[in-house]
């Protein structure tokens, strides 16, 4: 169906959930935007307003109901390339390339921020909340303190035996450094992650906490809470599992504030263990 006129807000889509959240975050409501529903779920935040049409699958937009929702300017990034030559058909496209092999992208996250309030008349919003996303990070590494002798390790299972891990060149690693704690996984990832992984690494870093990141497939935590081996691993023997809230692994800043205060009410609660 068509789309609702909304003559005072920039008439701007995007087919990326980073992108999403960064418009969001500056207080505009796209046009447009792919796969509300899992957004809604897996990156949950910011809230997406209801008048905000939903294209489908990221991957496969609908382009007849983008056409229909006449953008002025469509948002793409690095993951959607192949889309470009019909997106150029319905408005002019600008991409953004937050996620590079072996480059962490919490400084392309702000630059993009930064762009967009640029393009969109929201310049000062958005030095505004890369200002308040530092204060946010300095505050929570000020509460970590006790925390920083021991290294994370932000995983997805797959499986109850695989594991999906985030590396140096995450959003999730980048927290991490920016709290003062250490990333456990030193290998080299690609695009971010590593998968799959077999649970037995987990073995090998005796000394870290296990950051548990949704999604958890079904029944994988129990099949692990009667596994033997799982439950002698040191992490989990001395109860330094820590199952997280659902969290964008390829998010811009508002993903980033979101990891950073999870984690952070995670390892409070699990302030008994060492």
């Amino acid at each position: 169906m068509p789309c609702p006129t909304r003559a005072a807000e920039p008439r701007v889509a995007t087919v990326d959930w980073s992108v999403l959240e960064t418009l969001l975050a500056l207080g505009i409501a796209p046009v447009a935007a792919p796969e509300l529903r899992q957004f809604r779920e897996i990156a949950v935040e910011p809230a997406v307003p209801s008048v905000v049409t939903d294209l489908g699958l990221r991957g496969t937009v609908n382009f007849e109901l983008l056409l229909l929702c006449r953008p002025e300017l469509i948002y793409s990034s690095s993951f959607y390339v192949s889309s470009e030559p019909r997106l150029t058909r319905i408005a002019p496209v600008e991409r953004f390339s937050i996620y590079v092999p072996g480059r962490p992208p919490y400084e392309p996250a702000a630059a993009m921020m930064r762009s967009i309030g640029a393009r969109l008349g929201r310049s000062s919003e958005a030095e505004r909340y890369i200002v308040e996303t530092e204060a946010e990070f300095a505050l929570l590494r000020e509460r970590l303190k006790p925390y920083a002798a021991r290294p994370m390790i932000p995983i997805n299972l797959g499986d109850a035996r695989h594991f999906r891990v985030f590396g140096a060149d995450s959003m999730f690693g980048e927290v991490l450094k920016r709290l003062g704690l250490a990333n456990a996984w030193t290998e080299a990832t690609s695009y971010s992650a590593m998968a799959p992984v077999g649970i037995e690494a987990l073995a090998r870093i005796p000394e870290a906490w296990i950051g548990l990141i949704p999604p958890v497939p079904p029944g994988a935590l129990e099949v692990l809470a009667g596994s033997t081996f799982w439950n002698a691993l040191p992490s989990v023997r001395a109860g330094r599992l820590l199952q997280l809230a659902s969290i964008n692994p390829f998010g811009g800043l508002p993903a980033a504030r979101r990891f950073a205060r999870l984690l952070t009410e995670a390892l409070l609660t699990e302030r008994g263990h060492g």
